[in-house]
């Protein structure tokens, strides 16, 4: 198998054995079995066009090497189960990393227990629907807790800022449950809410077929260890329950607050990690279609276009854009009452009218009021609260023009961008609601953002608040085999502070397995 990277590909043009042929100066007939591998959007100029790598077959290989130095040999990738071991394994917790530590156990038949404090997907779907139509929070199924974890709900990216050659294996493992194809070879690939349901609930069905045990409405609330047993109890269905088990996952989620304050209390050792909060800004997608494609921004082959931006202000701050859901909607993601929380989702088409994204100002660990470990809780639910209280006491969203918020007055009429957040908004100072050191540099990041992306901000765009959980205030520490102090207990995932995002947690929970499997383990910190 042969590949060739960096291949420049016009809009709307699909055979690619053809081109190929063009660029190898080969007969098109010489080119066996072509595939596209990577794609990615160049709209460096005018005219967008496409970059792509592919891979494909011919008889001489050792030809086309030789007279081709862009084309190199490949071997496909298979990825390399460890066997199996008589250890009994909970995962607490079903977002992407307890589902493929879960998943990956689950292929060589380990006995596994997932318990998760929300709801099946089937359930949780009615809910959030519940909530976003009515206002009507349920504290243990909304887009914080369930099956899935937060990203069920959210733009369901597949992008991260690692390398690790297990990404592929999740990337086919989701293909092979009912995600998309085109995930296995767009340089900025997504899944989608709608997509991402599906592929959870027949994950969910393999695994139980291989014998795991999934326990919905199942609150972790204690452990207990004698004689290198786990013993852990938990709340089922309003019933305590204690399960046994040699190994203890614990891939919990961000926002887990009482599960991490019972964690202290038991000793497990954790610490203070930096985080970023700020608001959702929202704009036309149509005008970020303009800004990102110029020429090329109605073409039936480009999707809604996606953008990234970062800048560092005079403080030394950086402010940077999360999540950028294109043709997506904002959504409520508390799960506490008397809070309100927002974030970011989009369907599989993208084809919302509304681009948004969260634009976040770094926040450090000395801009906590105390040095408890869970002092950034603290932090995020004091401005959770405040934003409750600014939109109305009743989970409708505070909305505000940027320009009124870098003007420091409140609005009081919309321009042509509508809030996305369904359950309704309330016009607000977003200024009173942060403290001053986030006003300052996030009004300074939006202005440089302005000034990197012209059009960024125009007189339409608004902004909602608050996004406050972007990743955890709070790390599980863990040593090389990851293990806590507690051997046999392992804190993985986004919730622990080892990730960022869909794949990079899955892969923590990947190699999570892998080190319950391992045989060469001697001890923990």
């Amino acid at each position: 198998m042969l590949r060739i990277n960096n291949v420049k590909v016009a809009l709307g043009k699909n055979n690619y054995a053809k081109i190929l042929s063009q660029v190898l100066n080969m007969r098109e007939k010489e080119m066996k079995n072509v595939r596209l591998v990577k794609q990615s959007v160049d709209a460096r100029r005018q005219r967008v066009h496409l970059i792509c790598s592919f891979e494909f077959e011919v008889d001489d290989e050792e030809t086309v090497l030789r007279q081709h130095q862009q084309v190199q040999r490949v071997k496909p990738y298979q990825y390399e189960y460890l066997p199996r071991n008589d250890h009994k394994v909970v995962v607490v917790g079903s977002g992407p990393a307890g589902i493929f530590c879960a998943y990956v156990l689950s292929q060589v038949g380990q006995a596994v227990t997932v318990i998760e404090r929300g709801q099946p997907v089937e359930q949780r779907v009615k809910d959030v629907d519940a909530l976003l139509k009515c206002g009507q929070l349920n504290s243990q199924s909304n887009i914080a807790f369930g099956e899935g974890g937060a990203g069920t709900f959210s733009d369901g990216k597949l992008t991260t800022g690692i390398k690790n050659k297990r990404l592929q294996y999740i990337l086919e493992t989701f293909v092979k449950h009912g995600a998309p194809q085109d995930i296995l070879y767009l340089s900025k690939p997504h899944i989608g809410t709608d997509y991402l349901r599906r592929v959870l609930i027949n994950m969910r069905q393999e695994m139980e077929l291989k014998g795991v045990k999934f326990l919905f409405d199942t609150q972790f609330v204690d452990f207990e260890i004698k004689d290198d047993k786990k013993y852990v109890k938990a709340i089922h269905q309003q019933k305590e329950v204690l399960i046994e088990a040699d190994d203890l996952v614990l891939a919990i989620g961000h926002s887990a607050r009482d599960t991490y304050e019972m964690l202290y209390n038991k000793g497990l050792l954790m610490e203070q990690k930096a985080f970023a909060v700020g608001v959702r800004i929202e704009q036309s997608q149509e005008s970020i279609n303009r800004i990102q494609y110029k020429d090329s921004a109605t073409s039936p082959y480009l999707k809604a276009a996606p953008y990234k931006l970062a800048v560092t202000t005079k403080e030394k701050r950086g402010v940077y854009t999360f999540c950028m859901c294109p043709g997506g909607y904002v959504v409520p993601s508390m799960h506490e009452e008397k809070t309100l929380c927002v974030n970011g989702m989009s369907y599989y088409a993208r084809d919302g009218v509304n681009a948004n994204s969260a634009i976040l100002v770094n926040v450090k660990t000395e801009d906590f009021e105390s040095e408890h470990p869970l002092a950034g809780i603290a932090f995020q639910r004091q401005l959770e609260k405040a934003a409750f209280e600014m939109g109305g006491h009743n989970y409708c969203a505070p909305v505000q023009l940027v320009q009124d918020y870098l003007e420091n007055r409140i609005s009081t009429q919309l321009g042509t961008v509508k809030p996305s957040y369904q359950i309704g908004y309330v016009f607000s100072n977003l200024n009173l609601l942060f403290p001053d050191f986030i006003n300052r540099n996030l009004k300074e990041g939006l202005i440089l953002m302005n000034q990197k992306m012209p059009g960024f901000i125009d007189e339409n765009t608004l902004i909602t608040g608050v996004e406050a959980r972007s990743s955890a205030p709070v790390r599980l520490l863990r040593n090389e085999y990851y293990e806590s102090c507690f051997a046999g207990i392992y804190p993985i995932g986004e919730g622990a502070g080892y990730a960022g995002g869909i794949m990079s947690a899955a892969v923590d929970g990947i190699m999570c397995a892998e080190m319950i499997l391992r045989e060469d383990k001697n001890g923990s910190c």
